[in-house]
């Protein structure tokens, strides 16, 4: 068993493929037409890291309630966590590409670690080792 893919509430598609693709250096594994349960066109996209086995599936907010979550799917806590094996020069390849981290890099006893913000809004943890 494993987790396949979580899902990502973003505003729009390819402002958020861009991002993960782009900047981070995300595959974009699937970008397929889908229809929603309630008929409306929308989009299968998924994107993962590269050699990983679980993605994301990224969703665009259908309606006002979902669209209430984007940036918030874990209230405010650092919900996802990208592991790098070179975490200074992947770091320093995210602030060069102007990515929104929240502080400075700091060692801690599991490893290296800086929070940033995706597209929507979401914190995430770059970890790498010491």
């Amino acid at each position: 068993m494993q987790v396949g893919l979580v899902t990502l509430v973003v505003d729009e598609y390819d402002a958020a493929i861009a991002f993960f693709v782009d900047v981070l250096g995300f595959d974009l594994v699937e970008d397929s037409p889908s229809t929603a349960t309630n008929g409306r066109p929308k989009r299968w996209v998924v994107v993962r890291p590269p050699g990983a086995e679980t993605g994301l599936l990224l969703a665009r907010a259908d309606g006002p309630e979902q669209a209430t979550v984007v940036g918030k799917q874990t209230a405010g806590r650092v919900g996802f966590f990208l592991q790098v094996d070179d975490f200074e020069s992947t770091y320093e390849r995210l602030v060069s590409a102007g990515v929104e981290f929240v502080g400075p890099a700091r060692t801690e006893p599991y490893g290296r670690v800086a929070v940033f913000v995706d597209i929507a809004g979401n914190s995430w943890d770059l970890l790498g080792p010491a």
